[in-house]
């Protein structure tokens, strides 16, 4: 699994309209083959970044997003940002649940 993380952060008066893209956007894109899951997300830090998170089966179904044109929009997004976007790609090889912090707790007793 990969997941791909896009931090777009613009001034207080464009938040609105950028998270409303941002919606818009994701629809199509969380039914694109080999999309898991699909997040738009906003950080109340103070920075008021605004958080495009998806889940990719394979790098293979990650590739082909990057190569749609649907993702052209999102570029044009990235580039209506008052500064760089962050974009990082997480390639994940196990996952685990609550099972992992019963361990860790049971482990400390």
């Amino acid at each position: 699994m990969i997941i791909e993380c896009v931090s777009i952060a613009v001034r207080p008066e464009k938040r609105e309209e950028l998270r409303r893209a941002l919606s818009a956007w994701r629809g199509p894109a969380g039914v694109e083959q080999g999309c898991l899951s699909c997040q738009i997300l906003q950080e109340f830090d103070g920075s008021g970044a605004i958080w495009y998170v998806a889940q990719w089966g394979s790098e293979n179904d990650l590739l082909r997003h990057l190569r749609s044109d649907h993702y052209k929009r999102l570029l044009v997004l990235m580039d209506s940002a008052d500064e760089p976007p962050l974009i990082q790609f997480h390639n994940v090889m196990k996952t685990a649940g609550l099972e992992l912090v019963q361990h860790a707790r049971n482990a400390a007793a």
